[in-house]
């Protein structure tokens, strides 16, 4: 476990550390809390016993304000078991966690949002199953399409925590009004109206694929939205498999289609520069410009949510909402892209198992959505506890049968490529590289 001064160092360096330490409290002279498991404030808490004064370390890509929302949405948990959770939040996650894992200082617990970096992990021997209570909790809350991607060789490793839905276009209901603009239902409509924003002086699109180790990553999922369109769920399962090559024609046509809006010096940045500058710009700040009528639409998941400056009214009458990236052909159905993350474990302790299976439970995900700007595929989730306008509809989507929906294409893939070559090749392509040799250089990565 870092030091102190360990962490301190690494809050300089871009890490965001946040410790929740939970005080002993109830009469006991040791100063634990487990009679506090006794009390109906923490019932729903009762099973977990024996794990008073331990401690559990969790990693994670999130960050910010998000990561203070899951320390709330978990303290009741803390207060009444009377474990201690010290939890790491870093934008350099993917590329810290193989060299933490690597020098023997694993975390016990981590956020993994790509199912493909959890099977290396898994594959290699570094992670510990899930218990039986953990795999009971899970699959008491998640479907099976859910749980096989936190699944290797028949055994789960990772529950699922959070969820996003990736096929939103976040735009500004009031600027949309000022200039009498409709939100478009078809990809038709889309380009008609970026082509509106034009002419009236307003560049329809801003974008930032900026996030330290992992930039990149949001050039990424623009190609998985626009494929699912452009060539249907059966050709995205093919190359997310590497059936097809990566290079393949089809993802050519899908890639280009990418580059009319994102390499269109007419289409972007809006509020923010050029072409070259999304590589250079935030993900965090590459929608702001939305919400400052400055650029008209901003494609990003529903986690965006958790960006826009404090005091923004996401409502459809608000400062700023979205609208489902449309099918580019509606016969072939309703295409959502999306993603979430995972709980494994590189220890088995009985506190880390006792997090594991909360984290996987129907309380914590209801406690951390009744916070704001969460949502989960969790079963147990009552879409009441949702409060945000967009977070709704992204349950709608999650729970609508009829939707054709994928996990986010790179989450998938091998880790040399999904959480490395693709974020490196798109941000090359942002930068000036063509199609075709962005496609053979990660082509050329995918392990043999």
């Amino acid at each position: 476990m870092a030091s102190n001064r360990q962490r301190r160092l690494l809050a300089f360096s871009g890490a965001v550390v946040l410790a929740l330490t939970v005080a002993a409290c109830g009469g006991k002279s040791d100063n634990t809390s487990e009679g506090k498991l006794d009390t109906p404030e923490c019932a729903a808490y009762k099973d977990y016993t024996g794990i008073s004064g331990e401690t559990v370390t969790i990693y994670s890509p999130i960050r910010d304000a998000e990561a203070g929302l899951l320390e709330q949405a978990w303290k009741p948990f803390a207060d009444c078991t009377g474990a201690k959770i010290e939890y790491e939040g870093s934008g350099e996650f993917e590329a810290q966690l193989k060299v933490r894992v690597e020098g023997g200082d694993a975390p016990d617990l981590a956020f993994i949002p790509q199912p493909g970096l959890l099977e290396s992990f898994a594959k290699a021997g570094k992670l510990k199953a899930a218990g039986e209570k953990t795999k009971a909790m899970a699959t008491q809350n998640y479907s099976p399409d859910w749980l096989k991607y936190g699944t290797v060789n028949g055994t789960l490793y990772g529950a699922p925590l959070g969820a996003n839905v990736k096929s939103f276009v976040w735009y500004s209901p009031s600027l949309f009004k000022e200039k009498g603009w409709t939100v478009p239902t078809t990809w038709d409509e889309m380009i008609s109206l970026s082509d509106k924003m034009v002419a009236a002086g307003i560049k329809p699109w801003c974008a930032g694929i900026g996030s330290g180790d992992a930039t990149g990553w949001p050039a990424t999922d623009w190609i998985e939205d626009v494929l699912l369109r452009d060539q249907g769920p059966e050709v995205y399962d093919q190359w997310v498999a590497h059936a097809i090559p990566f290079n393949d024609p089809k993802i050519v046509s899908a890639t280009d289609r990418v580059g009319s809006i994102l390499k269109n010096e007419k289409y972007v940045n809006g509020g923010i520069g050029g072409v070259k500058s999304i590589a250079t710009t935030t993900f965090q700040d590459g929608g702001l410009p939305v919400v400052q009528k400055k650029c008209g639409m901003h494609r990003q998941a529903s986690f965006y949510a958790n960006q826009w400056p404090q005091g923004t009214k996401v409502a459809q009458d608000g400062d700023a909402f979205a609208f489902y990236l449309p099918a580019i052909d509606p016969a072939k159905g309703k295409p959502v892209l999306g993603g979430g993350e995972f709980v494994a474990a590189f220890s088995d302790s009985p506190a880390v198992q006792a997090v594991q299976t909360y984290l996987a439970s129907a309380d914590f995900a209801n406690s951390r959505a009744k916070l704001n700007n969460w949502i989960s595929a969790n079963k147990g989730l009552d879409v009441a506890n949702v409060s945000n306008p967009i977070d709704k509809v992204a349950v709608g989507i999650l729970q609508d049968s009829g939707a054709v929906f994928r996990f986010d294409g790179s989450d998938l893939m091998p880790a040399a490529v999904g959480a490395n070559s693709f974020w490196k090749g798109m941000t090359n392509w942002i930068n000036g590289t063509d199609t075709k040799a962005t496609l053979d250089y990660i082509e050329g990565t995918w392990p043999k």
